[in-house]
């Protein structure tokens, strides 16, 4: 089955249908970022300060408490089911996208190993492994960054003209 570049050989509204589904998911993705950075100003610290509460700190501007295991389970299990559709649909899209294999597997699989880094380190950061603040925010970060080099292939791809041979 040939899929390199499919995605360019469809009909202008199944682009357009396509295109607007991800502007949206990115939206939502997006905004999702702007409050990681409103809850923990995307830093180390912060991470830490928004799983494990600050009541020690007498400083503080706000006040957080530990979030309790329910909240934690809750965040860690609704994160890692929703990422995981939202990197499913886009990577589907990377694979039709004409870009080289090597650089599909790793825009289509990092996103996975990044999720589970990611929300997996933040549970256990909550359970007392204070160093995974540091794979948190890099799984975090190349996460972001393999979600946007996707989006732009897809976007860039589908409204490229379609060479006539």
């Amino acid at each position: 089955m040939i899929y390199n570049g499919l995605l360019n050989t469809f009909p202008s509204e199944i682009k357009l249908f396509i295109g607007a589904f991800v502007v949206i998911l990115s939206i939502g993705f997006y905004s999702g970022l702007l409050f990681v950075n409103e809850t923990t100003e995307s830093n180390p610290g912060g991470i830490e300060e928004s799983y494990l509460g600050n009541e020690q700190d007498e400083d503080a501007e706000v006040m957080k408490f530990k979030k309790s295991k329910r909240e934690m389970l809750t965040t860690v299990h609704t994160h890692i089911l929703s990422m995981s559709f939202i990197f499913f649909l886009l990577g589907a899209l990377v694979w039709i996208t004409k870009l080289p294999k090597k650089l599909k597997l790793f825009l289509t699989v990092e996103p996975f190993l990044s999720v589970i880094l990611t929300f997996g380190g933040i549970y256990m950061l909550w359970s007392g492994m204070l160093w995974m603040k540091y794979v948190v925010m890099v799984s975090g970060m190349l996460m972001t960054l393999t979600f946007t080099m996707s989006v732009l292939v897809v976007l860039l791809q589908l409204f490229k003209k379609q060479a006539t041979t």
